[in-house]
């Protein structure tokens, strides 16, 4: 599908919340300028930063944020804590918006000042064989920044239920919020994300994402990157070829091609890999940062389209650490879901969540030819549209 022109003229302005934290509008191209009321709620101090323990058996950094335990959970709708406030409803968004992201009330990560005083690990008990890495009872505050992305000022919906020129503005908040945290020191790994549906544990039904500022680089990345240092730098590149010659392709854009992956884990997975070495969303050209935005809409609706119901996913953004293999790990759309059939769940049971060991339920390639046939189901019942700049 090709787009009728450009998006060039998505505006973002930024502001702050009564307690301090900060708030940014992004506005639909062509929306008129406005001006925005101030957050005048009066509002409890902001919540200590959360621990990072160092699990030294599997090397990873585990946070405890206890002041989670108190977050909302499914309110009813008339006290959407992501729609615009009104007079009975004192949400989190003091006016209205299109897109708006905002520091989380109640982080994984944060809030901490970042900077180059970002406190070492506590010493730990043991240090084990000389020269390791292992620390044990190894303790850190977790000082990141953990942010909440809006789609829209409507209740219902996810990402998939956009227009094309507001899932533009979306990519544009995601590629630019990227910039911002990749640029704060502390911060080793940023990952925007989409949980959708309560299946996966979702505690709010307006529409929206999130946006992690971690202060280590997690576990799957951790992977990637040792998996290329042992392959070599064309890991992505030769991945992709071999994906694109196979009967796995769902979708073959200009810049960006969706797959599902030959192992894959989950019984619906689809990557969506970009052409050329791009390291994350920040990085985007405006030309592929267009195409995201029909492409990754196409995808959602297909993945609706399945099973004749919205899906329960996660889907996420794996982009390289902000300071390393950031000309070998390439920028990849990762979505996926734990629905088997239309009435049946995969649950991680014993092998998956004790071992790690996965065992598929469903072939790659049977997979595909069902997502094929979604994708075609809902480019048919509700074809994406391309983008327009509006004429200045």
């Amino acid at each position: 599908m090709r787009h009728a022109r450009r998006v060039t003229a998505i505006r973002q302005t930024s502001t702050r919340l009564a307690d301090g934290r900060e708030l940014v509008y992004f506005d639909d191209a062509g929306s008129p300028e406005r001006e925005r009321r101030a957050d005048e709620r009066a509002l409890d101090p902001r919540p200590a930063t959360p621990t990072m323990r160092f699990d030294a058996l599997s090397a990873e950094w585990i946070t405890v944020a206890t002041a989670r335990q108190g977050r909302v959970h499914l309110p009813p709708a008339e006290f959407d804590p992501l729609a615009p406030q009104t007079a009975t409803n004192p949400s989190e968004i003091p006016d209205d918006y299109d897109v708006a992201v905002f520091e989380n009330r109640s982080p994984s990560f944060g809030p901490g000042v970042l900077g180059d005083d970002l406190p070492e690990p506590a010493t730990p008990v043991a240090t084990g064989r000389e020269g390791s890495r292992i620390a044990i009872g190894a303790a850190r505050p977790a000082i990141g920044r953990c942010e909440v992305v809006c789609f829209s000022p409507d209740r219902e919906g996810s990402f998939g239920t956009q227009s094309t020129l507001r899932a533009r503005t979306v990519v544009e908040a995601w590629a630019e919020r990227t910039r911002a945290l990749s640029a704060v020191p502390g911060i080793e790994q940023v990952f925007p994300f989409e949980n959708r549906g309560v299946e996966i544990g979702v505690t709010l039904h307006h529409p929206h994402g999130q946006i992690y500022g971690y202060p280590s680089v997690p576990q799957r990345i951790r992977r990637i990157c040792a998996s290329v240092e042992e392959y070599g730098p064309a890991l992505f590149a030769d991945v992709l070829d071999s994906e694109r010659q196979g009967p796995r392709v769902l979708i073959a854009g200009e810049h960006f091609t969706a797959f599902v992956p030959f192992a894959a884990r989950w019984p619906v997975e689809v990557q969506l890999m970009a052409h050329r070495q791009v390291p994350d969303l920040a990085a985007t050209t405006p030309e592929e940062r267009d195409e995201l935005a029909v492409l990754t809409l196409r995808l959602a609706r297909g993945l609706d389209a399945l099973y004749d119901a919205p899906l329960p996913y996660i889907a996420g953004w794996l982009q390289a650490p902000v300071a390393a293999h950031r000309d070998d790990v390439r920028l990849t759309w990762h979505v996926t879901s734990p629905r088997r059939a239309a009435d049946k769940l995969k649950f991680l049971a014993g092998s998956e969540a004790a071992m790690g060991a996965w065992v598929g339920d469903i072939a790659s390639e049977e997979g595909a030819a069902r997502l094929r046939d979604a994708i075609a189901r809902a480019d048919e019942l509700r074809p994406v549209e391309a983008l327009a700049v509006p004429r200045a």
